[in-house]
């Protein structure tokens, strides 16, 4: 088997000049705009889009567009050559600048803007007034002397007079804006930026098959199998796995990565202090490998207060510090290099058991002694309403960056191994605010992973699914999905994929049809042309090609396996594959 880049030749087409213009405006109104930033700069980038629908969005019109909102005083100022607008004598959380608009109940909104506070760091949200309410778009923590991208997005509820602005709780500081921009999405457009991105990284592959004289073997059956997703979607399981055969038939035929939804908890491996019991979790992982699937480790600690071993909220500090210790080693010690990556404490960001009891470095401190029992597994921060509420102060996207980092100055030099976790517990998606918050996340180069992914119950339920799971895999930084859904007789956390008979919901038919057009559970077929060639466009992964030719001397098929690489380079995008009969 030989494996070599193939570069497509140019091919120039004359097209009326009218029709090309068209497809090139075309092209660009549909382009979406992945940039974000979570550095604080000197200067501010550009408006996104040229700022949309945003007036003088750079500012370089002075206020002409902008007014005040509540009771601020509003002045353009011009530092080092570039113009802002500047919020002060502010004296309530909303005190700011405006602008007024019409925004449309069927559009995305995708929304950018640059801050800058007078001094120290603060919180500073984006939040429009709509003839139904208030619609935060997104949030960030801004800081005095340089410029933070804040970025985020919204849907509407009706169509009808919107207003922009930002809060502030800190009522000490100047509000400083620059580079503002809002652009509107058809729900057409924003399926097609999806397509656009995934098709980015799929490669064009060319096989040969030919026999041991190198004669091409023509008109040859060909079958191609992923064996293994570049960007995984499983599924989370339980300890009914290992007694429902029916269960497990239909959890082992479709999945490839899983997460145990309690069975590593410290609640279930150590229920009473000083007695260890992982029979089930042994019990599950041998199942797993068995079926080839792999398991994210979840997880070691869990900062909320309710969900910790009955005995363990009674210890004192030493003792708590005595347990946690023992508890990191026994589990990691046991599971080492059977798990994929570790969500070391969960939920950090909403709870904080540990930081109250040990300190506020607790997490930071757990992520250490995990590095330094592993160096080898990727360590997650798991969090919740990163993306799914946009509302939710505690978790947004800069919030979870800041804790981050807090963590990565434990690790020192392996601060990049580590991976972020969003647990992706849906209600009503806001597509825009999902979209533009993995944007910020993915600015920092680690790996993303949906951990938790499921939709409420709701009449839109397996919609919503879809929309969510094909807006995580098609979003470049995402490096995989598990999807929240063990099965459970007497009913699921949120959401089930079959019902008790094991048959599938509508929910599972989504999951279905996904694994099959993302190649994870699909064979494409066909048959090699005269000169034993056959082409098709593949996601990056792992697969196996057979190839069957009657005339064949052996009359049997060829079998190898291949590794397809993502690649962003147009001009590289074809592999050329040649598979050799030994016969």
């Amino acid at each position: 088997m030989e494996l070599w880049n193939w570069k497509k030749e140019s091919l120039l087409l004359l097209l009326p000049l009218s029709i090309l213009l068209g497809a090139l405006i075309k092209a660009k109104a549909l382009s979406y705009d992945y940039t974000a930033s979570m550095e604080c700069l000197a200067e501010p980038y550009k408006p996104q889009y040229g700022g949309g629908i945003i007036k003088n969005p750079d500012l370089n019109g002075g206020l002409r567009g902008w007014s005040t909102f509540g009771n601020a005083k509003l002045e353009n100022r011009e530092l080092n050559g570039n113009k802002f607008m500047v919020a002060r004598s502010r004296n309530q959380f909303y005190d700011s600048v405006s602008q007024k608009l019409y925004l449309e109940k069927n559009k995305l909104y995708t929304f950018s803007a640059w801050i800058q506070i007078s001094e120290g760091k603060a919180p500073v949200k984006a939040v429009f007034k709509t003839i139904t309410g208030f619609k935060h778009a997104g949030a960030v923590v801004a800081e005095s002397k340089c410029w933070s991208m804040l970025k985020g997005g919204l849907t509407v509820d009706a169509s009808g007079h919107a207003e922009l602005y930002f809060e502030s709780h800190n009522t000490s500081v100047e509000i400083w804006v620059d580079s503002v921009s809002l652009q509107p999405f058809t729900h057409e457009e924003w399926k097609s930026h999806q397509v656009e991105s995934i098709e980015k990284t799929k490669r064009r592959v060319k096989i040969r098959a030919i026999d041991a004289q190198g004669n091409p073997l023509a008109k040859s059956k060909i079958s191609i199998d992923q064996t293994a997703s570049g960007k995984p979607l499983g599924c989370a399981t339980n300890r009914n796995i290992l007694d429902n055969v029916a269960y497990r038939n239909w959890f082992t035929s479709r999945f490839k990565h899983t997460t145990f939804e309690d069975e590593m908890k410290w609640y279930s491996t150590e229920p009473t202090r000083g007695k260890e019991d992982y029979s089930v979790a042994d019990s599950m992982m041998q199942l797993m490998k068995q079926n080839n699937i792999l398991v994210r480790g979840h997880n070691i600690f869990w900062d909320d207060p309710r969900f910790q071993p009955s005995w363990v909220p009674f210890l004192q500090p030493a003792d708590l510090s005595a347990a946690t210790n023992k508890r990191i080693n026994s589990i990691m010690s046991r599971y080492k290099g059977q798990v994929i990556g570790w969500d070391v404490v969960n939920e950090n960001l909403h709870f904080n058991f540990f930081e109250s009891r040990l300190g506020a470095d607790a997490s930071g401190r757990f992520y250490k002694m995990a590095n330094d029992i592993d160096p080898s597994v990727t360590l997650f921060m798991n969090e919740y309403n990163t993306l799914e509420e946009s509302g939710d102060p505690a978790s947004t996207p800069a919030k979870y960056l800041e804790k981050l980092r807090n963590i990565q100055a434990f690790l020192g030099a392996n601060g990049n191994k580590m991976a972020i976790g969003l647990e992706s517990h849906f209600n009503v998606p806001n597509l825009p605010y999902m979209r533009s918050s993995l944007d910020t996340l993915a600015a920092t180069k680690l790996p993303i992973w949906l951990t938790e992914v499921d939709v409420k119950s709701n009449p839109n339920q397996a919609l919503f699914l879809e929309q969510v799971l094909r807006e995580g895999h098609d979003h470049p930084g995402v490096a995989g999905i598990i999807i929240w859904s063990a099965w459970k007789p007497q009913g699921c956390y949120q959401m089930c994929l079959t019902d008790n008979n094991i048959k599938n919901l509508a929910t599972g038919d989504v999951v279905d049809k996904l694994l099959k057009e993302w190649g994870i559970k699909a064979t494409l077929e066909g048959n090699t042309d005269a000169d034993g060639f056959f082409e098709a466009s593949l996601f990056h992964g792992e697969y196996e090609v057979k190839i069957f030719h009657p005339a064949a001397a052996t009359n049997s098929s060829l079998s190898h396996r291949f590794k397809v690489e993502p690649s962003h380079d147009s001009e590289e995008n074809m592999m050329l594959l040649q598979v050799q009969s030994r016969s």
